[in-house]
């Protein structure tokens, strides 16, 4: 059984056994239409947008030999934040999705990609799709809910180190691949445990090692090299870029589960869980970014972080065409459909990680209108 962490207002009271199994096959029928459709027209979306980003790449790369001129600093840095966000999130995101899997080209696979990033792909994949997608929103289980450094449900016990979580969250935007690469290998496990010399962690930790070696070589050693006089130029560009797309990414995510409007879970919430409560865990566990085609795109799609969860595997260019469906299903239902414009979820998500470094209010529990529940959030 779902079980919503403690609220005065449930929103889903209203909805039987029968209605969350059924949900569950509604879902499952978009699900196969999807599958029995992906064709050419998928494949050519995503060999273009492979081909777009390390075009782009190049060519910013190229432009930033000559970095020492400040037009060429401008727009070869923007070029390649741009190429470095394509790459993390349309392209690296979903294809460790599996979500190209079916297209059978080893060069866009998820057995065989290694991203743009210093986290290794399959610690990613084990932390991410096997565990974060698994648990969604589970507090005690969900490790993405606050990346073990933030208190992100009123439900959790405060302490005076929580003060610190607004300064944690923005470190961790700034220099958000090396926190994921720490989350991944399970750093902050190991050193509260004190399991440093674990054979395992020392595995994932040289992996670390050597993924983060190859990375820093690439951007600040070879590229900053090559470009001669322009070498400090190229090296801030460098630095700049990546700052930008850490930034980017940490938005993006913090918007898909932090946002006002989206349920955290209590552990029971998977004990003997349905296919359909699973699947309502993921409608509720997730919000959108209502935007443009291009702010869906650098986003990765997780703009639709609902569809998304509900369906992982699915070309992310298709969860656009799907989403209506989605949010129909969610109105037949009664149920929330958490969405709004990039700067309101962004805001959202911040409240929400400012609010809850103090000691919860007394009134933090007070009941919500169910008009006030059913329009908060909306666009």
């Amino acid at each position: 059984m779902t079980v919503i962490q403690k609220k005065a207002v449930n929103p889903i009271a209203h909805l039987s056994a029968e209605d969350i199994e059924i949900i569950g096959k509604e879902l499952d029928a978009i699900r196969d239409r999807v599958l029995a459709d992906r064709g050419e027209r998928d494949a050519r979306y995503i060999r273009k947008v492979v081909k777009t980003q390390r075009t782009l790449e190049m060519s910013s790369r190229a432009v930033l030999l000559f970095s020492l001129f400040p037009p060429a600093w401008i727009v070869g840095t923007a070029g390649l934040t741009v190429a470095k966000i394509l790459e993390n999130m349309e392209i690296g995101h979903n294809v460790l999705h599996g979500q190209w899997d079916w297209m059978r080209d080893p060069k866009i696979h998820s057995t065989t990609w290694e991203w743009d990033h210093v986290s290794p792909a399959d610690q990613w994949k084990q932390s991410h799709n096997e565990l974060h997608h698994r648990y969604t929103n589970v507090v005690g289980k969900d490790n993405d809910l606050g990346y073990g450094i933030m208190r992100v449900d009123e439900d959790q016990p405060w302490h005076p180190m929580h003060l610190g979580q607004p300064l944690w969250n923005l470190l961790n935007a700034a220099f958000f691949e090396y926190g994921i690469a720490a989350y991944d290998m399970e750093l902050g496990d190991h050193l509260k445990q004190r399991k440093l010399k674990d054979p395992k962690f020392r595995a994932k930790a040289r992996a670390v090692g050597r993924k983060i070696r190859r990375q820093v070589l690439k951007d600040y050693v070879v590229h900053p090299l090559l470009s001669g006089p322009s070498f400090l130029s190229t090296l801030a560009a460098t630095f700049t870029a990546n700052l930008l797309r850490n930034v980017w990414s940490h938005s993006v995510i913090m918007c898909g589960h932090f946002p006002n409007g989206v349920e955290t879970f209590e552990k029971t919430s998977i004990d003997g869980e349905t296919r359909g409560e699973w699947y309502l865990r993921q409608m509720l566990g997730s919000a959108n970014i209502s935007g443009s085609r291009l702010l869906h795109i650098m986003t990765g799609n997780l703009s639709y972080q609902i569809e998304h969860h509900l369906f992982p595997d699915l070309p992310s260019n298709r969860y656009q065409e799907i989403a209506p469906q989605v949010r129909a299903l969610f109105d037949r239902y009664g149920l929330h459909y958490t969405t709004g414009p990039l700067p309101k979820q962004v805001a959202s998500a911040w409240w929400k990680v400012i609010r809850l470094s103090l000691p919860n209010r007394k009134d933090s529990r007070q009941p919500v209108a169910p008009a006030a529940l059913a329009s908060s959030g909306t666009a």
